[in-house]
C-alpha cells in the first residue's frame, strides 16, 4: 500500500522544509546545528501538520544520520532499546519521539543517560505545552522550539512541489488546479500541511480525466475532499482576508451582530486559527487600555477554545466577541509603541544616561555607571524626579492617552501628573 502524499513529500534535507524559517532558514538555530553537525536534543511543539516530523526527517537527511520514529504512548522500552543498540553499532541515531508528553518514567529513565552521552539525538514532538506537560528532567536536556501553523503561501509552495514531483508526488498526473481551489486549499486547512496534501491527493486520484486527459480540480472538488465549505475564500482569494477584515472592523465599530456573523463564517469554514489570532489582535489593538480586563478575558477565551476545539470553541469565543464589541475602545497603546518604533527606526536615539547603565560588575563605578542613580523606593511615594530618556530625545512623548473607559482615564491622569512633575 502506497504511503499518503504528505508522508512521501517529507523533506530529506533542511533546505527543502516549508515554513518555520525562523528555525530552519539560513543562519537560524536549527540550520546552524545541521551545518556544523553539532546537533542537540530538542522538543518541537505546535499544532498538527506544521512540520515537526519534517524537521526531524530533514535534520537526519542533511546530516546522513540514521532516522527512526517512535511513539512515546504506544511503543515500548524494548523499542527504545533496539534504537539504542543501533546507535552503539553504527553511531548517532536521530530519534523522532512523537507524543513525547506521554513518555512514562521507565522509558524516560532509560533515555536520559543516552541523551547525556549524545548517543541518541532526541527530537520530541508534541502538541502540548512542554513547559507544563513534559518532565523537567527531559526538558533540562533538550532545547525547546515552537513551530507555528504554516502560512497560505507556505502551503501553496508545498502543493506546487507535490504537483510537479514525479517520483514522490503527483507529477505523473496531468492536473489543472484552479486558482480558487488553490486559495481554498491553502487557507481552509488552517496551516496544516498534512491535511492540505492529503486532501489534494484524494482530489487528484478521485477525479476522472477530461477528454484532453487532464484532471480538472476546481473549488467544488477541493471542498468535497476537505469536507469544508468555501465561506472564507472566493475565486480570487481575497474574500478570506475580507472576512477577517470585516470581523475586526465590526468589533472596532461595536456591532455585535455583524461581528458574530463574520465569526460564524470563519467557524463554518473550520478556520479557528484565523479567528482566534484576529481576536487577540483586536483585544489589544482596538480595546487595549480602555478595558484591560476584557483583553485578559479574551486571552482566556482563546485558551479555552484551543483546548476545546470546534464546535465547542464557538462558546468561549462568542463571550469574548460580545464583550469586546460592547467595551470602550482605545488604540493609544498601539499608537504609542508605533511612535517609539518610528523614532528608533529613524535613528532618533542617543546615549543612555550614565546613572541608568548597568552597575552590576567590577569597574562599573570607574566608568560612572549607576553612580548618580536615584532608587525611587528610597523616596516618599516611591518616586523621584530623574531623567530616563537620552539627552537627545529627553522631551519625547509617544503615549497620548484617551478618555475612553475608567481605566484609561485614571492612567491619563497619572501620566499627565508625572509628566508635569518631570518637567518642573
Amino acid at each position: 500500500m502506497q504511503q499518503p502524499l504528505a508522508y512521501r513529500m517529507r523533506p530529506t534535507k533542511i533546505e527543502d522544509i516549508v515554513g518555520q524559517q525562523d528555525l530552519v532558514g539560513p543562519g537560524k538555530i536549527i540550520n546552524r546545528m545541521v551545518k556544523a553537525k553539532m546537533l542537540s536534543s530538542m522538543i518541537l511543539y505546535g499544532p498538527p501538520g506544521t512540520g515537526k516530523t519534517s524537521i526531524a526527517s530533514a535534520i537526519a537527511g542533511s546530516t546522513k544520520y540514521a532516522f527512526r520514529v517512535l511513539n512515546a504512548a504506544t511503543d515500548t522500552k524494548k523499542d527504545l532499546q533496539i534504537v539504542a543498540e543501533e546507535a552503539k553499532m553504527s553511531g548517532t541515531v536521530v530519534l523522532l519521539l512523537d507524543e513525547i508528553h506521554r513518555l512514562d518514567k521507565t522509558k524516560q529513565d532509560f533515555l536520559l543517560p543516552l541523551l547525556e552521552k549524545g548517543t541518541i539525538i532526541l527530537i520530541g514532538a508534541t502538541t502540548e505545552n512542554p513547559y507544563i506537560s513534559i518532565n523537567p528532567a527531559v526538558r533540562s536536556r533538550t532545547q525547546i522550539f515552537q513551530v507555528h501553523p504554516l502560512s497560505p503561501q507556505d502551503i501553496q509552495l508545498a502543493v506546487q512541489r507535490a504537483l510537479k514531483d514525479k517520483k514522490r508526488g503527483l507529477g505523473q498526473f496531468q492536473v489543472h488546479l484552479t486558482d480558487d481551489a488553490m486559495d481554498f486549499l491553502s487557507t481552509a486547512t488552517n496551516g496544516d500541511l498534512r491535511s492540505a496534501l492529503n486532501g489534494l491527493e484524494l482530489a487528484v486520484k478521485s477525479t476522472p480525466k477530461d477528454r484532453h486527459g487532464i484532471i480538472q480540480v476546481d473549488l467544488s472538488v477541493i471542498e468535497e475532499c476537505l469536507q469544508r465549505q468555501s465561506l472564507s475564500a472566493d475565486k480570487n482569494g481575497d474574500a478570506h482576508y475580507d472576512v477577517i477584515s470585516a470581523f475586526q472592523k465590526s468589533i472596532r465599530g461595536s456591532d455585535v451582530d455583524a461581528a458574530l456573523h463574520y465569526a460564524s463564517r470563519l467557524i463554518e469554514a473550520g478556520d479557528l486559527i484565523s479567528l482566534i489570532r484576529r481576536l487577540l489582535v483586536i483585544a489589544y489593538e482596538d480595546v487595549g487600555l480602555a478595558n484591560p480586563a476584557a483583553c485578559e478575558r479574551a486571552v482566556s477565551a482563546v485558551s479555552a477554545a484551543k483546548q476545546l476545539g470546534l464546535p465547542e470553541a464557538r462558546i468561549p469565543l462568542a463571550n469574548a466577541i460580545i464583550e469586546l464589541c460592547l467595551s470602550p475602545k482605545s488604540n493609544s497603546a498601539m499608537t504609542a509603541i508605533d511612535n517609539a518604533l518610528s523614532d528608533v527606526k529613524a535613528g532618533h536615539y542617543g546615549e543612555i544616561p550614565l546613572w541608568l547603565k548597568d552597575a552590576h560588575y567590577k569597574g562599573a563605578k570607574k566608568l560612572g555607571h549607576g553612580v548618580e542613580y536615584k532608587y525611587p523606593h528610597d523616596f516618599p511615594n516611591d518616586w523621584v524626579k530623574q531623567q530616563y530618556l537620552p539627552d537627545k530625545i529627553k522631551n519625547a512623548q509617544y503615549y497620548h492617552p484617551k478618555d475612553n473607559g475608567k481605566i484609561e482615564k485614571a492612567l491619563k491622569e497619572q501620566y499627565l501628573r508625572l509628566r508635569r512633575s518631570f518637567n518642573q
